[in-house]
């Protein structure tokens, strides 16, 4: 068996609560999904998927973990104990109560939202492409937070994940595909900075400013994570999907 490369995912200060955001190195697969590729909806072998994650849960300490087939829509999993080990289809954001459960998050240039509120403890994760962004996803699971668990949007600790950053996200269409209010968050002609587009809609939700984190590390620039982008010009498209979860203390 070759040797695996270093298991490597970034935190942050503001979650004190398992949470990872992983980059593509650590498993067990092979290219072009090598290595820790979490997905299984990309052609990779089930079992090392079931691997990989196995992985990335126990660097964790997590028990088990609940993840959703993504579709870039803005539909919310209340995440239940039957939920675990499945996938349901057709849902971009999962909140829990669960204990010892993470919530993970399948991307490759997209971004992962992680949100926690210590009071009551809950736990929230959404995937947030440009499609995302448009149908106001953030936004709907933070109001999902409050009235289903009574959570207090000024309590919420956020942290956007390494995605597609402003130096790539190149949309020559954005006229058609984005609202006007994005226009005004082009650093450069066609490029635009969804990281700060999220910070806005997290703020516009109820999130304290000083309570929303970034990684700052575009997907596409840093070839240790897996960019759906890089691949449509290396491989016709196809790679595997980075994770990013979290979940509350067992």
């Amino acid at each position: 068996m070759p040797k695996l490369s270093p298991l490597s995912f970034t935190t942050s200060p503001l979650l004190p609560l398992p949470h990872g955001m992983f980059n593509g190195l650590g498993g067990v697969s092979t290219p072009p999904f090598a290595s820790l590729n979490l997905s299984f909806s990309v052609g990779d072998t089930p079992e090392h998927v079931r691997t990989n994650r196995a992985i990335a849960k126990q660097a964790l300490g997590l028990s088990d973990l609940i993840s959703v087939k993504q579709v870039h829509g803005d539909r919310i999993l209340l995440a239940l104990e039957q939920h675990i080990g499945t996938e349901p289809e057709g849902f971009d954001a999962i909140i829990s109560a669960l204990p010892a459960t993470g919530l993970l998050i399948q991307q490759a240039d997209c971004q992962a939202i992680l949100l926690w509120a210590p009071q009551p403890s809950v736990v929230a994760a959404i995937h947030c492409g440009w499609r995302g962004s448009v149908q106001g996803i953030i936004g709907k699971t933070v109001t999902c937070m409050q009235q289903e668990y009574g959570v207090s949007p000024e309590s919420i600790r956020a942290v956007i994940s390494p995605s597609l950053g402003p130096c790539c996200a190149e949309f020559t269409n954005y006229r058609q595909e984005l609202p006007p209010w994005m226009h005004d968050f082009q650093p450069s002609p066609n490029h635009f900075d969804f990281w700060a587009i999220s910070r806005r809609q997290l703020v516009e939700a109820g999130i304290d400013a000083q309570h929303i984190g970034t990684a700052g590390l575009c997907t596409k620039c840093n070839e240790s994570f897996f960019s759906y982008r890089r691949a449509v010009q290396n491989s016709g498209g196809i790679t595997g999907r980075n994770g990013s979860i979290i979940g509350l203390p067992g």
